[in-house]
């Protein structure tokens, strides 16, 4: 196995590892006797300390040049997290097992991310992160499938086990990519012209414009999407439509299937057509997911609600760290932008919690005062309200859409078998 197929295999296991007990900690902490509020508290303890840490994490994996060993170390520290929580379910544990859960889960994607810019090179790095994604999503399907039967069975500790296995297996093809074939220069993001040196990573982040509009694209972006499955849940369990949990887990399992083939389509039509269709489509996905939302409370509806989630995630998840590359190509600060990027999605996608629970409480009387009558409830009124968002987004992108890289990728493509670099027509 040469270092791209031992990467590709990585992002298919850490898929289950990075983000820890995900939607799952919430169930096991309940029947542990946890209130809702202590549970709430520590979710939001983790995703604080991921979001502030997404940064300085992104500006370590830019300097060090032990990627291997700090991917494998996170991995292991995430695991070792949910052990604890396993073993010594208590208020303080859980917490602290959170906060280290985050920080490492902040520093694998751009650990990965900088693996394989520093193994293709920029010129195939979006084909690259393409197969990442797809793999990556496809690890997410067959993790949650492997959960849901094993905890049919032997219950939610089955959960762990999963995790366990999967990060043992991503230790190991981590451990399978060749350090000769990273070049940690590249890794980072500087090019044959600029290979050390340059402004500090806060320096070049504050005079990038078109990284700062990336930037604010994104964050409308999160803000809209991020409460759109859970708001589906809510109204289910709220208005007695069928078993939350189980319509929840299929939407889940519809969304990542569909990123697969998205993830790979999107790394194509990079290359062929640039990043301006994607964005687009992205973007215009969401509003379409809030009217289909919005339009009925059935149960059902959380499939092609979930579908549509696939598209934008899966692009996003491809166009996202490939953008940032070319924005900073020759900076030497891939990392710390990817990082600065990650950080503004988690405060748009945090923040719109709050907003779409506001929404759903207050949001009912709103047409009416409005002089308008849809019949919608307030969740009607929120899944509207966030797909708007998205508009703002479009909107956003379509003034400043010249100021961003958005071209087709050129010249020749670095791909590394079995630790031989070839060039090749990209």
């Amino acid at each position: 196995m040469g270092s791209v197929s031992a990467l590709t295999t990585l992002n298919f296991l850490m898929a289950d590892v990075r983000d820890g007990l995900g939607p799952y900690l919430a169930i096991f902490l309940q029947g542990q006797g946890w209130s809702a509020v202590d549970i709430g508290v520590v979710l939001t303890i983790g995703g604080l300390a991921g979001m502030l840490a997404t940064t300085p994490m992104g500006a370590f994996v830019d300097v060090t040049t032990k990627k291997r060993l700090v991917t494998i170390v996170a991995g292991l520290a995430v695991t070792a997290a949910c052990l604890s929580i396993f073993y010594i379910p208590g208020f303080g544990v859980v917490s602290v097992a959170q906060i280290l859960t985050g920080v490492a889960g902040a520093v694998i994607p751009p650990a990965i991310a900088a693996m394989t810019l520093g193994i293709v090179g920029p010129d195939a790095f979006s084909h690259q992160i393409g197969r990442n994604e797809a793999a990556n999503h496809a690890g997410n399907v067959a993790a949650a499938v492997a959960c849901a039967g094993f905890s049919y069975i032997f219950g939610i500790k089955a959960v762990f086990f999963v995790m366990i296995a999967m990060a043992v297996g991503s230790v190991a093809a981590t451990l399978v990519i060749r350090e000769a074939d990273i070049d940690h220069e590249v890794a980072r993001g500087f090019d044959a012209k600029t290979r050390d040196g340059g402004a500090s990573g806060v320096a070049v982040l504050l005079k990038t414009p078109a990284l700062m509009i990336l930037g604010a694209i994104l964050l409308l972006f999160h803000f809209g999407n991020a409460p759109m499955l859970p708001l589906v849940g809510q109204r289910i369990e709220a208005l007695g439509l069928g078993n939350a949990v189980f319509w929840t887990s299929v939407a889940i399992i519809v969304a990542q299937a569909v990123m697969v083939p998205m993830a790979l389509l999107a790394a194509r039509i990079a290359e062929r057509f640039g990043y301006a269709p994607l964005l687009f489509a992205a973007l215009i996905a969401l509003p379409v997911r809030g009217v289909i939302a919005a339009s009925t409370p059935e149960a059902w509806i959380a499939i092609p609600v979930q579908m549509l989630d696939g598209v934008g995630a899966g692009i996003l998840g491809v166009v996202t760290p490939a953008l940032v590359a070319r924005i900073l190509r020759g900076t030497g600060r891939f990392n710390i932008g990817l990082g600065a990027v990650m950080t503004v999605q988690g405060i748009g996608a945090s923040l719109s919690t709050t907003a779409a629970g506001y929404i759903v409480q207050h949001g009912e009387g709103v047409p009416s005062a409005l002089g308008l009558d849809f019949g919608l409830t307030g969740y009607g009124v929120a899944f509207l309200a966030h797909g708007a968002v998205a508009l703002v987004a479009l909107a956003l992108f379509l003034a400043t859409m010249r100021r961003l890289p958005l071209a087709p990728e050129g010249g020749v493509r670095r791909d590394v078998a079995d630790g031989a670099a070839a060039a090749t027509p990209a």
